[in-house]
């Protein structure tokens, strides 16, 4: 029997189609990839019976990246960017996602991808096919396609037997956006940041980050904050009046409005008061209509989420993408606002008859007979965002309940009446002048009663006018009030503009603008209002200075329509690629050239390093105190030797009881983040000095020999949760005993041996069972945890009075193996 290995985004999304089109007959088992278990059933495919394996991946398998020494902000100059060699590296290699694929990928007939159905998606497909063709190279009618949008088993069936071919023009345009940013990303942003982190001190910014996307998204929350702080507000006049009716005093507009001069205001209202009686010139009622929303797609869902849920773009995507996997909305990336033509409205408003929230609305829908909805735009992609079945917040929880609710009110909404309501204008004279007064009364009130926030209040005054009639005249005035700025950009109105001058994709827009909040260029306030901060706003004056189209949108867009071009299939990948690198590296060239333009408005807005931080640990070199400076990026700052020294991020730093390094002589620092702590020399952390020892580590993975601080004094035991690390005692941790691992991103923290005044490791002795080192801990007499005396030399998963002082058991361990401990343990540090 043949085998198709078949390969989803998500492993959630591989299980459901698995169990669609298995009927939930089924048997699953794990790979190469822990993640990505594989789900094995029989089906007919292309008229055949065969084996499936159905599998999945994590997102995109691969990244694009520099090679080797490109990497190194220290050693390349960032021009050479735009022409340095790359690489796809796997994206995340503790997945094991390639070898995963090419395992399950030997001896297959058939390969058919289920990634997600849009240009990103086509990219994955081939990145799913190189893996596969590590171990078998496959013919082009061996490798299938399957087009979906739905999760659900009428649309996973429909697909399954309509099967394609993956779309290699729209993969190479990702390829050519992702080559594209980063040479053009990475080049402005090492220069920008190693230029200012250089010399100004209170950036509080860990990276000065420019992107042909990112940037004019910055660019237009800076223009609107341009023009709040340049506005000059202009004094007006207002005529006011109002009428007394049998009941209640009723204010009239005067139909003029604003007056400019406050003699031309006081003339009309001179006139005004000459009489005593307002007649009613003339009485309107007409009725119109609040139209019904169109199908709605990726940019109008992130736009309501943001301006009536209060839910940021990052956060509803990520909520959408979740309530699309567990099969309760259709695709939520998608540009087509424009139902198709064989799209099942009727059938999907069914399935919402069973909600208690709009279920009785929906049933006399139904009917009554649906309202045809109104024409979009149709994109070619994928059908806009509608609900797949009925669900209750009961079922989803807080933040998906909102957006599905979202998703579905606003479909059962396009399906709806439109809201229709009467208008009443009234037209009143006071001698020459004409006032007015209008109000209005929902007749039906349609879409609105699902999309509660579009709602219209009743405002109809509270009596009936009659051409003719008089009223008298109350209180007529002039009142000062003046022009207000704008407010500032609302997240809503900023994806607006994206989307007007195409600024990123309805997927890549959320990521832009989360960007721009996390580098500290644009701070969130009440009302998703983005209010830039200095650095923003200097950054966009500096380009605006310099070169204002790399803050310009039209630059940006026009490359979108040329890497459409390629999508297309009309235009040619390499030629596209090679031009648009080109321009930028002439406006980086220029760019870099001319900085003291920039420069200027950073010296006027920040301080100076030099000027900046408290007086920490001495300097190595000159023996003079170097400030630490705790805005982001955390560093120290030789004045003396215009030196600055990178720290790691994110956590507190203080002295180190006065030690120094023994190969450089600089004080010693201690960092603390999250309860684990290590030790750290300023110099060695950015320039080690000994060969083995990486760049951005701290003194527990030194390798020197004799130092009291370096890895071979304090190393155990191999860390139990990384596999990559050691557990090493932490020295500054006593009496409250720690080990962590000394792998910078492993958070694992042991707590040993509370209570005890020493802990040390034998330097030239290890466990003859286990590997580990030997190591002494000594308690004070009168509180010591051992039989005999109160100090003991032992392992500590052997000893049996030390591996109870441990708050982990002796299966957790990792052992060593005899022969295996010190010398390979100390040599990698």
């Amino acid at each position: 029997m043949k085998v198709a290995l078949m390969v989803a985004e998500k492993p959630a999304l591989a299980l459901s189609i698995s169990k669609f089109l298995s009927n939930g007959n089924l048997n699953s088992r794990k790979g190469r990839s822990g993640s990505c278990p594989i789900h094995e059933f029989e089906a007919t495919l292309l008229g055949e019976n065969v084996k499936i394996k159905m599998t999945s991946v994590c997102g995109h398998v691969n990244s694009l990246d520099f090679s080797g020494q490109y990497n190194n902000w220290d050693a390349i100059e960032p021009l050479e960017l735009f022409s340095a060699p790359t690489v796809h590296k796997e994206a995340n290699p503790k997945l094991h996602i390639v070898d995963h694929l090419a395992s399950e990928g030997k001896g297959i007939a058939y390969l058919v991808l289920w990634l997600d159905c849009d240009k990103e998606g086509e990219n994955i497909c081939y990145e799913v096919i190189d893996a596969v063709e590590r171990s078998k190279k496959l013919q082009e009618n061996q490798i299938l396609r399957a087009k979906f949008s739905s999760i659900t088993k009428v649309d996973i069936e429909k697909a399954f037997r309509n099967l394609g071919k993956p779309n290699k023009n729209e993969s190479l345009s990702v390829d050519a956006r992702q080559e594209l940013d980063l040479r053009l990303g990475c080049a402005f942003t090492r220069f920008q940041t190693k230029f200012f982190q250089g010399k100004y001190g209170d950036l509080d910014s860990n990276l000065i980050s420019y992107g042909p996307c990112q940037t004019p998204t910055l660019g237009f929350c800076v223009e609107r904050h341009d023009i709040i702080q340049t506005f000059t507000p202009e004094p007006y006049w207002v005529v006011e009046a109002s009428i007394q009716t049998p009941n209640t005093k009723i204010p009239i507009a005067h139909e003029r409005g604003r007056i400019f001069d406050q003699q031309v205001a006081h003339t009309f209202l001179l006139l005004v008061k000459r009489f005593t009686q307002a007649t009613v010139k003339s009485v309107k009622r007409s009725t119109h209509k609040k139209v019904r929303p169109q199908a709605m797609n990726t940019v109008e869902m992130l736009r309501i989420a943001s301006s009536k849920l209060g839910i940021g773009p990052s956060h509803t995507m990520a909520v959408a993408e979740r309530l699309y996997t567990s099969g309760f909305i259709s695709y939520p990336r998608t540009e087509t606002n424009s139902y198709p033509d064989n799209f099942d409205l009727r059938g999907t408003l069914s399935a919402q008859k069973s909600s208690n929230t709009w279920g009785d609305y929906v049933t006399k829908l139904l009917s009554t007979g649906i309202t045809a909805p109104r024409k979009g735009v149709d994109k070619g992609d994928h059908p806009p965002i509608t609900p797949m079945r009925s669900a209750s917040e009961g079922q989803l929880g807080s933040d998906e309940w909102r957006i599905y609710s979202l998703v579905t009110s606003n479909f059962i909404a396009s399906l709806s009446p439109d809201c229709s309501y009467e208008k009443l204008d009234v037209v009143f004279t006071i001698g020459s002048e004409e006032f007015a007064l209008t109000g209005s009364k929902v007749i039906d009130p349609g879409f609105t009663i699902v999309l509660h926030w579009q709602k219209m209040e009743d405002d109809l005054p509270p009596i009936t006018f009659t051409k003719g009639e008089k009223y008298d005249l109350v209180e007529p005035r002039i009142v000062q009030k003046s022009t207000s700025a704008p407010g500032y950009l609302t997240e809503a109105e900023l994806i607006t503009l994206m989307e007007k001058h195409g600024i990123g994709t309805d997927a890549s827009i959320p990521v832009h603008i989360n960007n721009i909040c996390e580098r500290n260029f644009v701070s969130i306030e009440s009302g998703r209002r983005l209010i830039p901060n200095t650095l923003g706003i200097v950054l966009v004056h500096g380009y605006q200075k310099i070169d204002p189209d790399l803050v310009k949108p039209t630059m940006r867009s026009e490359i979108e329509k040329q890497f459409e071009l390629i999508a297309q299939g009309k235009a040619e990948y390499h030629l596209v690629l090679s031009h648009a690198v080109a321009t930028f590296q002439a406006k980086f060239h220029y760019f870099t050239s001319n900085m003291e333009y920039m420069d200027q408005l950073f010296e006027a807005s920040f301080t100076k390093l030099s000027e900046t931080g408290k007086a920490m640990s001495k300097c190595g070199r000159c023996g003079r105190y170097m400030k630490l400076i705790l805005q982001k990026p955390t560093r120290l700052h030789c004045k003396n030797c215009e030196e600055t020294y990178k720290l790691p991020q994110g956590g507190s730093i203080k002295l180190y009881q006065g030690n120094t390094c023994p190969l450089d002589q600089f004080e010693l620092v201690v960092f603390n983040a999250g309860g684990k702590s290590y030790i750290i020399c300023p110099y060695c952390y950015n320039f080690p000095e000994i060969e083995d020892m990486e760049k951005n580590s701290g003194c527990n993975r030194c390798p020197h020999p004799t130092c009291p601080n370096a890895a071979p004094q304090l190393s155990v035991t191999p860390c139990h949760v990384c596999n990559t690390g050691d557990l090493v005692i932490d020295p500054n941790s006593g009496p409250t005993w720690r080990m962590s691992c000394n792998e910078v991103k492993c958070t694992c923290v042991v707590k040993v041996f509370n209570g005890a005044v020493r802990v040390g490791v034998s330097p030239d002795e290890d466990c003859e069972n286990c590997g580990s080192s030997i190591l002494t801990v000594e308690y004070k007499p009168e509180k010591t945890p051992f039989k005999d005396g109160n100090k003991v030399m032992g392992c500590i998963i052997c000893h049996p009075e030390l591996c109870n002082l441990v708050e982990l058991s002796k299966q957790q361990f990792k052992r060593r193996g005899r022969g295996r401990g010190r010398g390979r343990r100390r040599g990698r540090g």
